[in-house]
C-alpha cells in the first residue's frame, strides 16, 4: 500500500477502522505502521499523534486475529512512544495506553514460551505505571487472580485469594467493562462448584442489560455448561443457538467455539459438533494465540474421544488444511499437539495447572441420557461398519423375562398380543429367531400349534411393523404369506382376518380404491363361520369389521377434502396401525354368544362425499355393536375414536369430545393405558380447535407421558409435539412452546421428514422472533436454509431452478431477521437471493417484496450504488405486480438512507424520490389497487420536510411539516399518530434554526392537548418532554 503523506495515511487508517477484523484488516494494519513510521522518521508527519494511531491499530489488529505474540512487541514501541514524547498523546491515545497493558499481560501469559518471571515483571510494571499514574489498582490485581488462575486453576486457595483482593477491590476506569469482569466472576464460580451463583452473576449479561463487543456471546459459551448442570437447558439451547452464532469463524473466539464443541459432546449431539469443526476450519491456524488454541483443541478432542470411543474412528472429520482426516487420525494428531503445549505451559508455569485442567476436561462423561434437542437441523452420524450398536432402549419387565422355553415363550407373546402390548413385538422377535434357525424342529407340544401357525404369526407381526413404518409392499407380501400359512394350519378363521387386512393395506393412497366386494364376501364369510363353527375365533370377525370401518373412514377423507387429507389424517391410529396391527384379542376364546347382522346397504345419497360418509356411519355402528355384543372394551374404545376424528373433521366438536371421553374410559376400564396416547392426541386436537388450550396441553403432556412409558415406534411424537407447542401458545406459555417445537423438529429429522421439520422451524422461529429472540431465531432459520439448500427441499422445475413457497419463506423469514439485528449487509445477500430465486415465478408479488426489502437493507448496509440497482429492479417488478404501500415506503426510505449519508448533496436525488413515491400511490389510486392515499401523501410530505431539514434549509421543511400536519388533521383519528410526529418536527425546526421558539410552544400545547384528547399518551409525553425543553431554551 502506497502511503506518502499524513492525509493518505489519515484517510487509510479510517478506511482499515472500518473493516471487520481478520487477516486483510490485520496486513493492512502493519503496512499503515510502518508508513507511518518512515513518514514519522522523515519528519513528515505534522501530527506525531498519527504515529500513535496506527500503532494501536496493529496491535488492535493483533488482539482481535488471534496475533497475541506480536502484540507486545508494538504495544513496547507505543510505551517508548509516551516515554520519550508524551505530547503525541491526547486523552484518548492515554486511556488507551493504560488500557492495552491488560492486553499485553493477557498475550504474555498465553505464550507458552515468555518465561514465567517475565509475566510477573510486567505485571509489576503495570502496578508501578499505575502507582506513578495514580490510578486505581483494581486492574492490576485482576491480573494477578487471572495468572493465578492459569498457574493453579479455580480451585486452589491461592486462586480463591487472588479473587478477594481483585473482587473486593471497587471498579475504575481502567478496570474491565463491567459484562466481562460478571464473566470472569461467574466463571469463577461455576468452576469451583457453585453452578447457582455464576449464573445468577451472569444474569445481567445473558440479559443483555450489560454488554461490550464480545458480551453477551462470550458469556453465553461460558455458561453452557453451568445450565445444562443446573437442569436448564432451554437457556444452554438459547446460548449455544446464540453465542455460537457470534463466535463462528472468528480467530479471538478460539475458546469459545471450544466451548461450544464441549457442550454439543456432553449433550449427545457430536453430530451437531462435527458441523462446527467444518465451519471453524481456519482456526487450526491460529498459531500466534497458543493458550486460546488449546482451549480449541481441546474442545475437539473430547469430541473426537466420544466419537471414537463410540465406533466412529473411520468417520471422515474436518481438520487442519493438507491432510484427509478420520475421526481417528485427527484425535491421535490432536491428542499429541494438546499434550505437547500443555506440558510446555506446565513447565513454563513450574505448575501442573493447565495440563491438569485439560485431563479433567476430556475425563468429563455426557450430562444427557438423550440428545438435547437444539431446534438446527443436524443430520445424523452415518452408519459406519465399526460403529458400537446404540444400547437397546430399556425394556419393562414383560419382555425382559421372556421365557427361554418355546412353549412358555410363544403363549407368553400370544397373550401380550392379545391385549395389544408393545412388548409382543420383541417377543414375537425371538419366536421368529427361534422357528427359523438352521436345524430347528418344532417341539410335539399341541399349545404351540402346528409350524404353519407360527409362521403365520411372525408374517402377521412382521406386516404390521411394515404397516407402521409405510412400507405397503413389505407388509403386502408378509400379511400374503400369512394368509397362506392360516390356510396351511387349517385356521380358516384367522386367514379371513388376514384376508381382511390384507385387502385394506392399500385403503390409503390416493388412487386406494377399496374391494368392498371382496370385504363383503369376507364379511359373510367370517358371520357363516360363526354360525357354523363355535370354536371360530370371534375376535377374526372383529378384525373383518374394523377393517372395513378402517377403509370407510380413509374412503370418506378422499371424498371431502383430496387424496393429501386422506394421506394426513391422523385418525384414531396412524393409517398404518390401523390397517395392519394385529387383532388385540387374536386367539381369545370366545367371549360369548352373539348374532352379527351384515350392516344394512346404505342408499346411495346424491353426492360423493355424502355415500361415504354413510357407509363408514354403517360400516363404524356396525363395529361398535359388534364389539360391544361381544364384550371387548378396547374395541369399542376404537370404534369410539374413529367416530371421534369423523366427528371432529365435520365440526362437531362436542361430540367428538364426548365420544374420545368414552373411549379413554373404556381403556381405563380394562387396565391397557398403551392404546391410550393416540386417544389423547386426538382429544388434544379437539380441544385446540374448541379454544380449550390449557385442557389440550394437558392431554398432549399425558400421551406423550404414556407413549413414553410405553415406546411404539409408530407412535407420532413429531406432529405431537408440534400440536403441543400451538397449544402452548395458545394459553399463553411461550416457553413451553418453544420447548415444544423444538423437539417437534428433532423428532420429524429423525424420522426423516425435512419438509415437516422445516415447516415446524419456521414456525419456531417465528415463535421465538416474538419473544423477542431474533438471534435464536434466525440461528434457527439458518440451519434451516442451509439444509434445505443441501437437500434441494421445495424446489420447483422451473429453469433457474427456483424454489416453492415454504423455501421462499424460509428465506424471507431469515433475511427479515438478520435486519432486526442489524445484521444488513447479510439481510441483504439473502433478499437478493430471495429476489433471484422467484424471478421466474407467474406470480411476481414476491419479486417486488424482496426486491424492495433488498433495497432497504443494502442502503442500511452503506452500500449506496447496489441499494439503487435494487430499487430500479422493484420499480420495474411493481410495474408487473403492484405493491404500492410497501413501493412507496421504499422509495422514501431509500431518500432518507441518501440524506443521511450525504447530507445536502444528496437533496436533489432525494427529492426525486419522494416525489416518484406520491406517483405510485396516485397511479395506485387511479387503477384501483387497495393502497392508503392520505398516508402515502402525507408520509411524502414528512419525508420532504425531513430531506430539506437535513439540507438546512429549514423553511422548505417547516413548509413541508406543515403540509403533512394539514392533509392528517383532516383524516382524522387514524391519522393522529402521524400527525403528531410532524407536529414534532415542525417544532423542532422553529425552535431549531428557524430561532421561533414562541411558535413552537404553541404549537406544541395545543398539539399536547390534541394528542390527549385522541386517546395517545405516549405521543402527549414526548410533546411534552420537548416543550419542557424548548421552554429552558427560551428562558
Amino acid at each position: 500500500m502506497s502511503v506518502d503523506t499524513a492525509e493518505e495515511l489519515v484517510q487509510a487508517l479510517r478506511a482499515n477502522d472500518e473493516r471487520p477484523y481478520g487477516k486483510q484488516r490485520t496486513v493492512t494494519a502493519e503496512e499503515l505502521a510502518e508508513a507511518a513510521e518512515q513518514l514519522s522518521e522523515a519528519g513528515r508527519l505534522d501530527d506525531p499523534q498519527l504515529l500513535v494511531v496506527a500503532l494501536f491499530d496493529l496491535q488492535e489488529a493483533y488482539t482481535y486475529d488471534a496475533e497475541q505474540r506480536k502484540s507486545p512487541v508494538v504495544f513496547a514501541k507505543v510505551l517508548k512512544l509516551w516515554d520519550t514524547k508524551p505530547e503525541a498523546f491526547n486523552e484518548w491515545a492515554r486511556t488507551q495506553l493504560f488500557w492495552r497493558f491488560k492486553w499485553v499481560a493477557s498475550a504474555l501469559r498465553g505464550l507458552p514460551e515468555v518465561p514465567l518471571a517475565a509475566v510477573r515483571r510486567w505485571d509489576e510494571e503495570m502496578r508501578s505505571r499505575y502507582t506513578k499514574a495514580e490510578l486505581g489498582l483494581q486492574p492490576y490485581y485482576a491480573q494477578r487472580f487471572y495468572l493465578a488462575w492459569h498457574l493453579d486453576g479455580p480451585g486452589g486457595d491461592a486462586v480463591a485469594d487472588a479473587f478477594e483482593l481483585w473482587a473486593g477491590r471497587p471498579r475504575t476506569r481502567y478496570s474491565d467493562c463491567v459484562a466481562c469482569e460478571l464473566r470472569s466472576r461467574a466463571d469463577f464460580h461455576a468452576h469451583r462448584g457453585d453452578d447457582a451463583r455464576a449464573l445468577e452473576i451472569w444474569k445481567p449479561v445473558l440479559d443483555g442489560e450489560s454488554t461490550c463487543s464480545e458480551e453477551p456471546w462470550s458469556s453465553h459459551a461460558h455458561a453452557l455448561l453451568p445450565f445444562v448442570r443446573a437442569g436448564r437447558l432451554d437457556e444452554a439451547r438459547s446460548s449455544h443457538l446464540v453465542g455460537y452464532r457470534f463466535s463462528r469463524g472468528k480467530s479471538a473466539q478460539t475458546t469459545e467455539v471450544g466451548l461450544h464443541l464441549e457442550f454439543c459432546t456432553l449433550t449427545r449431539n457430536e453430530a451437531r459438533g462435527l458441523e462446527i469443526l467444518a465451519e471453524n476450519r481456519d482456526l487450526w491456524a491460529t498459531e500466534g494465540n497458543p493458550l486460546g488454541l488449546l482451549n480449541f483443541r481441546g474442545g475437539v478432542e473430547l469430541l473426537l474421544t466420544r466419537l471414537d470411543a463410540d465406533g466412529h474412528g473411520a468417520l471422515p472429520v474436518s481438520g487442519p488444511p493438507g491432510e484427509n482426516w478420520t475421526v481417528a487420525s485427527l484425535l491421535a494428531h490432536v491428542h499429541a499437539q494438546n499434550a505437547e503445549l500443555a506440558a510446555r505451559f506446565d513447565a513454563r508455569n513450574g505448575t501442573d495447572g493447565v495440563g491438569a485442567r485439560l485431563r479433567a476436561r476430556l475425563a468429563q462423561q455426557p450430562l444427557l441420557a438423550e440428545p438435547l434437542a437444539l431446534g438446527v437441523r443436524v443430520p445424523g452420524l452415518p452408519e459406519q461398519s465399526g460403529a458400537r450398536t446404540p444400547a437397546p432402549a430399556p425394556v419393562r419387565p414383560a419382555a425382559a423375562e421372556a421365557p427361554q422355553n418355546l412353549v412358555e415363550l410363544v403363549c407368553r407373546a400370544r397373550e401380550l398380543y392379545r391385549a395389544g402390548h408393545p412388548d409382543a413385538d420383541a417377543l414375537w422377535l425371538r419366536v421368529a429367531e427361534r422357528i427359523e434357525a438352521e436345524g430347528f424342529v418344532l417341539p410335539d407340544d399341541a399349545e404351540l400349534g402346528p409350524l404353519a401357525l407360527l409362521r403365520a404369526e411372525v408374517a402377521q407381526q412382521r406386516a404390521s411393523d411394515a404397516m407402521e413404518n409405510r412400507d405397503r409392499a413389505t407388509a403386502r407380501a408378509e400379511m400374503e404369506r400369512a394368509v397362506a400359512h392360516f390356510a396351511e394350519a387349517g385356521r380358516e378363521d384367522r386367514r379371513i382376518a388376514a384376508q381382511a387386512r390384507l385387502a385394506v393395506v392399500d385403503a390409503e393412497p390416493e388412487d386406494g380404491a377399496t374391494d368392498w366386494a371382496a370385504l363383503d364376501r369376507l364379511r359373510d364369510a367370517a358371520v357363516s363361520l360363526r354360525a357354523t363353527d363355535p370354536e371360530a375365533d370371534s375376535d377374526s370377525l372383529l378384525t373383518v369389521l374394523q377393517s372395513r370401518t378402517y377403509a370407510a373412514h380413509h374412503a370418506l377423507y378422499r371424498a371431502t377434502q383430496g387424496a393429501e387429507a386422506a394421506e394426513e389424517a391422523p385418525g384414531p391410529r396412524t393409517a398404518a396401525a390401523a390397517a395392519a396391527q394385529p387383532s388385540a384379542a387374536s386367539n381369545a376364546s370366545n367371549p360369548g354368544e352373539a348374532d352379527v347382522p351384515a350392516p344394512p346397504s346404505p342408499a346411495l345419497p346424491v353426492s360423493p362425499m355424502e355415500q361415504a360418509a354413510a357407509r363408514f356411519e354403517a360400516e363404524n355402528t356396525a363395529f361398535l355393536q359388534a364389539a360391544a355384543e361381544f364384550g371387548l372394551r378396547h374395541r369399542v374404545s376404537l370404534a369410539l375414536q374413529y367416530r371421534a376424528d369423523v366427528a371432529a373433521r365435520q365440526g362437531r366438536l362436542d361430540e367428538a369430545d364426548a365420544a374420545l371421553q368414552e373411549a379413554l374410559r373404556l381403556l381405563e376400564e380394562v387396565q391397557q393405558p398403551w392404546r391410550a396416547p393416540r386417544a389423547l392426541v386426538l382429544l388434544g386436537q379437539i380441544r385446540v380447535q374448541q379454544q380449550r388450550p390449557q385442557q389440550a396441553v394437558e392431554a398432549f403432556h399425558r400421551a406423550l407421558g404414556e407413549a413414553a412409558r410405553w415406546p411404539d415406534p409408530s407412535f407420532p411424537y413429531g406432529p405431537a409435539h408440534s400440536m403441543l407447542g400451538q397449544a402452548c401458545a395458545m394459553s399463553g406459555d411461550q416457553h413451553g412452546a418453544i420447548r415444544a417445537l423444538t423437539e417437534a423438529a428433532s423428532r420429524f429429522d429423525r424420522g426423516g421428514d425435512p419438509e415437516q421439520a422445516t415447516t415446524v422451524r419456521l414456525n419456531l422461529a417465528n415463535l421465538l422472533r416474538r419473544s423477542g429472540r431474533t438471534a435464536d431465531a434466525v440461528a434457527v432459520l439458518e440451519s434451516a436454509v442451509a439444509d434445505a439448500d443441501a437437500t434441494g427441499l421445495d424446489t420447483t422445475t422451473s429453469p433457474s431452478g427456483g424454489w416453492g413457497r415454504l423455501r421462499a419463506q424460509l428465506q424471507l423469514d431469515l433475511a427479515r431477521g438478520l435486519e432486526a439485528l442489524d445484521e444488513h449487509r447479510d439481510a441483504a445477500e439473502e433478499f437478493l437471493r430471495l429476489a433471484d430465486a422467484v424471478a421466474d415465478w407467474e406470480d411476481q408479488d414476491v419479486h417486488t417484496m424482496a426486491a424492495c426489502e433488498a433495497t432497504v437493507a443494502l442502503g442500511e448496509a452503506g452500500l449506496p450504488d447496489a441499494a439503487r440497482a435494487a430499487l430500479e429492479r422493484a420499480l420495474a417488478s411493481h410495474a408487473v405486480a403492484p405493491r404500492p404501500d410497501q413501493m412507496a415506503a421504499t422509495l422514501r426510505e431509500f431518500a432518507r438512507q441518501r440524506m443521511e449519508a450525504d447530507g445536502a448533496d444528496a437533496l436533489e436525488e432525494a427529492l426525486a424520490r419522494i416525489a416518484e413515491s406520491e406517483r405510485v400511490g396516485a397511479d395506485a389510486v387511479a387503477a384501483g389497487h387497495d393502497v392508503n392515499p392520505w398516508f402515502v401523501t402525507g408520509s411524502a410530505h414528512y419525508e420532504r420536510g425531513r430531506a430539506y431539514a437535513e439540507a438546512q434549509r429549514p423553511e422548505e421543511a417547516l413548509a413541508a411539516f406543515e403540509e403533512s400536519i394539514a392533509l392528517y388533521a383532516a383524516v382524522g383519528r387514524e391519522a393522529e399518530e402521524p400527525r403528531a410526529e410532524s407536529l414534532r418536527l415542525a417544532a423542532i425546526v422553529e425552535a431549531g434554526p428557524l430561532g421561533r421558539r414562541d411558535a413552537a410552544l404553541q404549537r406544541l400545547t395545543a398539539g399536547i392537548t390534541r394528542c390527549e384528547q385522541a386517546g395517545l399518551p405516549q405521543a402527549a409525553k414526548i410533546l411534552t418532554g420537548l416543550r419542557d425543553r424548548v421552554a429552558a431554551q427560551r428562558n
